[in-house]
């Protein structure tokens, strides 16, 4: 597994205001918008393309353009969904399919209550949007299932990552040879007793939202 925290200082910058607890919902929805595009950036460095020739006013070009099967951009609800429109910004032509996955907050397991995905993901390249990584295993669980269905190329985009998250997704993983990746703006601390992310930004989807 390939773990990329983005180093930049744009991505610094709106980390920093969406951790701030003065951030109004409108405020944290739009600079996570602007956040995933700049993370969808290194996150679709290896998309996979094809070589294609057109036609300039004057002359012949060579160039590329996203190859087939198209691929696949998969948040995981609720929070998830705050992430999308930043992802299919850079993607316009990929697919979505949804996942919906909570995290029981006694036992810290994942749990699966709605899917809408294609059934067979052969040759897919998939892209998760979970905007927190914290104990890893709801994203473990949605990658299994990816995987399950004939994925074989599984990118993370996740707002901000936990060591404990990223090591168990490593640990869960690690029977795969499907290459996995995870894109964060940025690694924090540790989690906390209650499997939150310290600093962290607090609940994701309650503040994108609000609490319901």
């Amino acid at each position: 597994m390939q773990t990329l925290a983005v180093d930049h200082p744009l991505v610094a910058h709106k980390l920093t205001t969406l951790r701030d607890v003065r951030t109004d919902s409108p405020t944290f929805r739009r600079l996570a918008d602007e956040l995933v595009t700049l993370l969808a950036y290194e996150a679709t460095r290896d998309v996979r393309v094809t070589d294609v020739t057109v036609r300039t006013p004057v002359a012949e070009a060579h160039g590329v353009q996203l190859a087939s099967p198209k691929p696949l951009v998969v948040p995981i609800l609720r929070a998830g969904l705050g992430m999308l429109d930043g992802m299919t910004r850079l993607l316009p032509t990929a697919e979505v399919g949804f996942l919906g996955m909570i995290r029981d907050e006694g036992s810290l397991q994942a749990q699966t209550y709605a899917t809408r995905l294609p059934d067979d993901l052969s040759g897919r390249q998939c892209y998760v949007l979970d905007p927190m990584l914290a104990t890893g295993g709801t994203l473990a669980a949605a990658i299994k299932l990816l995987l399950d269905r004939g994925a074989r190329d599984v990118t993370a985009l996740c707002l901000l990552a936990a060591p404990e998250g990223l090591k168990y997704l490593e640990e869960d993983l690690a029977d795969t040879d499907a290459p996995i990746r995870v894109v964060t703006a940025a690694i924090d601390d540790h989690l906390n007793e209650h499997g939150f992310i310290i600093p962290g930004l607090g609940d994701a989807g309650d503040r994108l939202y609000g609490v319901v």
